[in-house]
């Protein structure tokens, strides 16, 4: 009974802290009672996110959530279907407010699944000005130059770096808008001296970074498939991926990259995990990561014992030389949206415009567990440290996914030995990196060849089992149809 009223004590707070200063307009309580449908992955996480505030300033719209847990129920089935698993559950629980990420989203745009919301933005004077103007484009331009929905918040990737180590060593910081090859040009400016529990490293992750893991990374940045899906050919032997597995190489084998023979920290406490992390103890110049890894110095700060703090910078980056401005590294994984012809559809616009609210945002960036506000000027800084660079670059949309989910699954389990085993020659300096890539193509077809054939084969069998299916059941009910007609003839007759 405690607990509840402290819940109760804490959330009264937090809704005192959200609208604080908003005498201007009041909450509006005397709404009509009205209900409200929403997917979710979880319905606890879902008041802890956004549920127990909305319901503060909207008392009387009843909330039901229906989790999308429930859509991964038989994802062990070999025929599962995680797509149309997706829009089954839609289908079946019908919610107000649907949650997408960017590739559904343009799905059902394209689909007119989604109401507009340009219209209610209008009409109720909703501001948009300050959220990122980077996702309002990316939204509109999946949407045909319409919204159909807004994210409260995103991920996004960017270059952290040890400004004591650059200015110890005399090396300039990297810039917003930097590429993987200056990136790496300037981790090789860092000594490689010293032994691995105590050397600095001019770059890397915190497990380490393969040829491979780094080569795929560098041609993430530049939109670079190893397949093309609408065509089934693979495509890794281009001058492209070449270029990137040479970079990486290269890097790999100047010594400037953090990469362990046992792939790091493998468990112990909490202090062993934070000294295993070579960034946050100072003894590396650049890595790539998400804001959580503020929070994770932070922690770091607290839980270790004569911690040497280090002044912090963010750079926008790495990108793809050919389109500078842009980011492949952001995300936005909750898109949402009100399902067209939602009964409900004036609660599910309250219930959006309230999460992605400036207000609503102040209360949220305090943590940044669920990513950067996409409300701008929010979170100017963590612990310190200025997070203007993560919304420098534009969202570059990949909805590549989509047409990923056409190559069989067995591909992927063939494919990824002929790669380790390939590249493991190229390191031994047995292999060219041309000759590794002209192999992994050769024998990467082969293998999408036989599991398309293979897959298209199964399919066949199970429409074949199906039609017979429906034959027989056809038959069956034509011939007691028969029967009948035949027993009332005969009684006739009689």
């Amino acid at each position: 009974m405690r607990g509840s009223w402290l819940r109760k004590g804490l959330l009264m707070m937090l809704c005192g802290l959200l609208f604080a200063g908003c005498a201007s307009r009041p909450a509006q309580n005397n709404e009509e009672s009205s209900s409200l449908k929403v997917m979710f992955m979880d319905e606890s996480y879902f008041y802890q996110e956004y549920g127990d505030l909305f319901a503060i300033q909207h008392p009387n719209v009843a909330i039901e959530v229906v989790s999308t847990n429930k859509i991964y129920n038989n994802q062990d089935d070999k025929d599962f279907d995680a797509s149309k698993a997706f829009d089954e559950f839609i289908e079946k629980e019908q919610p107000d407010v649907v949650v997408l990420d960017s590739s559904k989203y343009e799905k059902y745009v394209t689909d007119g699944k989604l109401m507009e919301l340009d219209t209610l933005i209008e009409r109720d004077k909703y501001d948009i000005e300050t959220i990122y103007p980077a996702l309002i484009q990316m939204l509109k331009e999946s949407g045909g130059g319409k919204l159909y929905g807004l994210s409260p918040t995103f991920y996004g990737n960017a270059i952290f770096y040890n400004a004591d180590l650059f200015a110890k060593y005399g090396i300039e910081v990297p810039h917003d808008g930097i590429t993987w090859k200056e990136l790496l040009d300037l981790a090789r400016r860092f000594p490689v001296e010293g032994d691995k529990d105590s050397r600095v490293y001019g770059f890397g992750r915190q497990y380490g970074m393969s040829m491979d893991n780094l080569a795929s990374t560098i041609a993430s940045t530049q939109g670079l498939q190893f397949l093309n899906p609408d065509t089934m050919k693979v495509t890794i032997n281009t001058d492209s991926w070449k270029q990137a597995y040479k970079l990486a190489m290269d890097a790999l084998d100047s010594g400037a990259v953090y990469n362990p023979e046992d792939n790091g920290f493998q468990g112990g406490t909490m202090e062993e995990y934070y000294k295993s992390q070579v960034f946050v103890m100072g003894r590396m110049a650049m890595t790539i990561d998400g804001v959580y890894l503020l929070s994770n110095l932070k922690q770091a700060q607290d839980s270790i014992k004569d911690y040497k703090p280090f002044q912090i910078g963010i750079a926008a980056g790495p990108v793809d030389p050919g389109d500078p401005e842009t980011s492949r590294n952001v995300y936005f994984n909750d898109i949402f949206g009100i399902r067209a012809n939602s009964p409900n559809a004036e609660a599910a616009w309250e219930f959006i415009k309230f999460i992605n609210s400036e207000q609503f945002a102040k209360v949220k960036s305090r943590t940044l567990n669920n990513g950067l506000p996409s409300r701008m000027g929010i979170s100017k800084e963590y612990n310190g440290v200025n997070l203007e660079s993560f919304y420098k670059l534009k969202p570059k949309m990949n909805n590549d996914n989509r047409s990923y989910e056409k190559v069989p699954n067995d591909f992927y389990m063939q494919y990824q030995p002929v790669m380790d085993r390939e590249m493991k020659l190229v390191q031994e300096k047995k292999k060219s990196i041309d000759e590794a890539l002209q192999t992994i193509q050769d024998e990467a077809q082969a293998i999408l060849d036989k599991a398309v054939a293979d897959e298209a084969a199964k399919k066949g069998s199970s429409d074949q089992k199906d039609s017979e299916s429906s034959t027989d059941g056809a038959a069956t009910e034509s011939g007691s149809t028969d029967a009948v007609v035949n027993t009332t003839e005969d009684t006739t007759g009689e």
